[in-house]
């Protein structure tokens, strides 16, 4: 009897999520067959399946994704770093692919950028191989992904975020150019936020100050390197600009990271900064994401600002590095703080959205 494999399929936004089987055929040359061990279901999910973002229909969500080799295609025997794969071992990958030369990748070095990427989580589920998504039992590597064997070390739940989360805040703090001793604001503490504030401390920023509306997570951000901590929804604007200039003497932080996806932030973050600072935006991915701006103050401040979308493979192996490198610091593991069966998608992207966990995982 042929194989065949559960998905999780979102046929249309907000419509309920239909429980499917597809036929699992053999990998391909280049390819890996990987049975899913867990998916995390991230705000880019979210604002997909409510229709604020385009993302194909029918498809299967998820793109934060861990798994064990079922088969490896023709061609594949290593992993980014080099080290061998076999059956069995437990991967992750790039959240996207693209395979061929391009101009951006081979020129600019910006392989995320080019033209005709595809996106895990983002294609037609009708399509063989079908399995592109990690709300589902299986998923296919298809060439031009970056393949990165996990530790046996490390949890499944320490795991799963690395491919979008981690590696997106690793490019992120990066852009930032954040220096011994600076200080640095995160502004949204959701997954990106709570690792922003971590890895700005790990680069060695002398203060983190970490805004959000959600107390919990405010709690959890001091967990995670956050020095200061300021809820958004008690203080208004401008003072909540006269506190955080306050707590960066003399002149304001050095660096603010805009990872809330709202877009009324931007003026009161570019108000923050000391003259010279570093503004980068990476949490405003929907359409129509837009502000005002007064650029006189961005020319008098000699502010910096500058937008970070994806992440480059090599942000992925510096994304386990940092993880395995500060376990016993942070906490990690707990960020994944519930799990749901397939079925239970629906109920997990209910809690997802109205912020009632911090991340849940999808276990097949």
């Amino acid at each position: 009897m042929p194989k065949t494999g559960r998905a999780v399929v979102y046929a249309e936004p907000n419509a309920p999520f239909e429980v499917r089987e597809y036929p699992v055929r053999d990998a391909r040359a280049g390819e890996v067959l990987v049975r899913i061990t867990m998916s995390t279901i991230c705000r880019s999910d979210i604002h997909s399946y409510e229709g604020h973002r385009p993302n194909p229909c029918p498809g299967i969500l998820g793109h934060e994704i861990i798994g064990v080799v079922e088969q490896l295609g023709q061609g594949v025997d290593h992993d980014m770093r080099g080290d061998p794969l076999a059956v069995g071992d437990r991967v992750t990958w790039t959240e996207y692919f693209r395979d061929g030369p391009s101009w951006y990748r081979d020129v600019h070095d910006m392989p995320q950028k080019a033209p005709g990427l595809r996106k895990y989580g983002h294609d037609l589920v009708d399509d063989d191989p079908h399995f592109l998504g990690g709300f589902a039992d299986y998923c296919y590597i298809l060439p031009g992904t970056g393949i990165l064997k996990l530790p046996d070390a490390l949890t499944d739940e320490e795991a799963t975020p690395l491919n979008c989360g981690v590696a997106t805040m690793i490019s992120v703090t990066e852009a930032a150019a954040i220096a011994m001793g600076e200080t640095v604001v995160v502004q949204g503490l959701g997954l990106l936020g709570i690792y922003g504030c971590a890895i700005a401390k790990a680069r060695g920023a002398a203060r983190v100050i970490a805004l959000d509306a959600v107390p919990a997570r405010l709690e959890v951000a001091r967990r995670f390197g956050a020095d200061l901590v300021l809820d958004v929804g008690r203080m208004d604007e401008r003072d909540l600009v006269r506190t955080v200039r306050a707590a960066a003497p003399p002149d304001g932080p050095d660096v603010v990271l805009e990872v809330c996806g709202v877009p009324s932030v931007v003026r009161s973050g570019i108000e923050m900064l000391r003259i010279g600072g570093r503004y980068v935006l990476a949490g405003l991915v929907n359409p129509g994401s837009t502000f005002e701006l007064d650029g006189n103050d961005l020319i008098r401040k000699w502010i910096t600002l500058r937008g970070i979308h994806n992440y480059h493979p090599r942000h992925l192996i510096q994304a386990l590095d940092f993880v395995m490198a500060n376990r016993d610091r942070f906490p990690f593991g707990e960020i994944v703080d519930s799990r749901f069966g397939l079925d239970q998608l629906g109920e997990a992207f209910e809690k997802a959205a109205s912020h009632g966990v911090l991340r849940a995982a999808i276990v097949p």
